[in-house]
């Protein structure tokens, strides 16, 4: 078999649905196979998603272990000579497997494969290559120099701003929401590190691998990456978990420095903690609250599709109250554009939505609708119509 790829889900069943669609779009003409972990999701996700994909196989844990250990799970009853870790909050285009075992094929010598993520308004997702978080670049990125001079090899090496995102290139740290991985390499330098239980699992392993002197690489083969559907990004609990790996990965691979480190890292938690906390707390005083459907209703809605399913989609706006057109003005500014997956390829979607995000003075955000699903994906809302 040429490459497993597995998905670990958490409460994301819609998403989940929309990933497993591309993902098997891809797979067309490779011997390969799909492989769901769930974390115990209690939203019926793998009830919902076996009926919808019964070539797909299932693995149903009974408690959130982990993505790491979740992953570690399916990595090791794998028996292909690639495996893609995926996350299920993303869409791939057709040709992105086939992309990566071309460049895997030619070059022994590449470990591991990152790709061009972008964001749900098309923008290019930093995170889709990374430089090393020695402490020197850590405390880059902690004290705002990354940020500052994004495009510096000395500070900005965090995110390697200065490479060219369109161009293939050599890279050090791949993202662990789409990452190519050798097989081999993997028995070669070991599977996922199940200490970090969230975020730093992929620095670890990336890291590994160059250590065992494997190449890490990245291609911009796009894929949409809706960046954590099932976390929440402006708690405490995630800035604690997000730098407490960043911690676990210095006392793992510089031990030496750890006293030193210990307190800068520590601080920076509690401090972007506080900080969050104080902003909302000052944003309750002076902003009325707004869910997220109440936010989509101030919105102006682009549907395309089929004239079947342009009735469907207009449906689901009439029930939750949206603004929307079926044929787009050019006068009118659009917030989100609503994609029919089953019309259109999704190489034609992530190309048209990143083509827009290059008019800086307009920025429209992706949202697809699929008649398997019968609801429209948002980055965050699921919008469902009138219930029969």
């Amino acid at each position: 078999m040429k490459v497993t790829v597995i998905i670990v889900n958490y409460r994301v069943k819609y998403y989940l649905a929309q990933c497993l669609h591309s993902v098997l779009k891809a797979l067309e003409g490779i011997e390969g196979q799909v492989v769901v972990v769930d974390n115990d999701s209690q939203d019926d996700s793998i009830i919902f998603n076996r009926q919808l994909y019964p070539q797909v196989r299932f693995i149903e844990n009974k408690e959130n272990i982990g993505f790491a250990r979740a992953n570690n799970i399916a990595i090791s009853e794998s028996q292909s000579e690639y495996v893609m870790l995926l996350n299920p909050d993303t869409i791939v285009n057709e040709h992105l497997l086939h992309d990566c075992i071309e460049l895997m094929d030619a070059h022994p010598e590449v470990g591991a494969t990152g790709v061009r993520m972008l964001c749900e308004n098309g923008q290019f997702a930093p995170e889709s290559r990374r430089g090393v978080p020695t402490p020197f670049t850590a405390f880059c990125k902690m004290a705002g120099l990354t940020k500052l001079f994004p495009h510096s090899r000395v500070f900005g090496r965090y995110y390697m701003k200065y490479l060219d995102e369109y161009a293939a290139t050599p890279i050090e740290i791949i993202s662990g929401a789409c990452m190519f991985l050798r097989r081999s390499v993997l028995d070669e330098c070991g599977l996922l590190d199940e200490d970090f239980f969230m975020y730093g699992e992929d620095i670890d392993l990336s890291y590994r691998m160059l250590q065992t002197g494997n190449q890490n690489y990245y291609i911009p083969s796009r894929i949409m990456h809706y960046k954590g559907e099932s976390t929440q990004k402006n708690t405490f609990r995630y800035v604690y978990v997000f730098y407490e790996a960043m911690y676990i990965f210095f006392k793992k691979h510089y031990s030496n420095y750890n006293w030193i480190l210990s307190v800068p890292i520590r601080s920076a938690i509690y401090l972007k903690g506080a900080s969050e906390f104080l902003t909302r707390k000052v944003k309750g005083v002076f902003e009325k609250p707004m869910t997220v459907l109440q936010y989509l209703q101030t919105t102006r809605f682009l549907l395309r599709g089929s004239n079947k399913t342009l009735e469907a989609m207009a449906a689901i706006c009439d029930y939750n109250q949206l603004t929307y057109d079926i044929e787009e003005n050019q006068t009118v500014h659009y917030d989100f554009v609503v994609y029919d997956v089953d019309e259109y390829s999704y190489e034609e979607i992530l190309e048209e939505i990143e083509r827009k995000a290059q008019d800086k003075q307009t920025i429209i955000h992706l949202a697809t609708y699929s008649s398997r699903l019968g609801c429209i994906l948002t980055a965050g809302c699921v919008l469902e119509g009138e219930p029969s």
